[in-house]
């Protein structure tokens, strides 16, 4: 479902259980999107790396940066969603676009339980993004961009021509505009 271009306030339904994934460049506003239309319950779990980045962060001397307890943030961030997976609850997750192996797994584990997983895809211009981690005073590295502004490019091509990304059910493609109409995702 491509809502670029329409400002129209809606909530987007999914069936209980079912994962949604949040996917965007670095600065398309991914969190704040999740954060703003996700009615957190007992039986939805939100999953941001960026929690996991941030709750560590307070835990340990201001000092000492993030590159170096990093690969320990991902394990965190990892074992987050796997026992968000097991809890049988609906999981919505943020997804930065560049691991197609964290999709893939999202979709096995979707299949396996009997449940869909969907794709929300931001299309944000890249000048945008870059303004926003300007912004927000989060940058990602000029190769890093580059990989997930590929990765991302190819999700929106593929939506466009209505090819799902492998094991995902459905995809709704949103700009700034649409995010910013969104009521919410609600699971039922």
């Amino acid at each position: 479902m491509d809502l670029r271009g329409t400002a129209a306030r809606r909530t987007l339904r999914y069936p209980t259980g079912d994962r949604v994934v949040v996917s965007g460049l670095p600065g398309s506003g991914k969190s704040t999107l999740i954060r703003r239309v996700l009615a957190l319950q007992d039986t939805v779990r939100r999953i941001d790396s960026q929690d996991v980045r941030e709750r560590w962060g307070s835990a340990l001397p201001r000092w000492l940066p993030y590159a170096a307890y990093r690969p320990l943030a991902r394990i965190a961030h990892y074992a987050g969603l796997r026992r968000a997976l097991s809890s049988g609850a609906s999981v919505v997750v943020h997804d930065c676009g560049s691991q197609a192996w964290v999709r893939n797994w999202l979709g096995r584990d979707a299949l396996r339980r009997g449940r869909a997983l969907h794709l929300v895809l931001l299309d944000v211009p890249v000048a945008t993004a870059l303004r926003s981690q300007a912004e927000r005073g989060r940058t990602v590295s000029g190769y890093a961009f580059m990989r997930h502004r590929r990765a991302v490019r190819r999700l929106i091509v593929n939506a466009e021509s209505g090819r799902l990304p492998r094991g995902c059910q459905s995809v709704v493609l949103l700009d700034r505009g649409a995010a910013g109409a969104l009521a919410g995702i609600s699971f039922e």
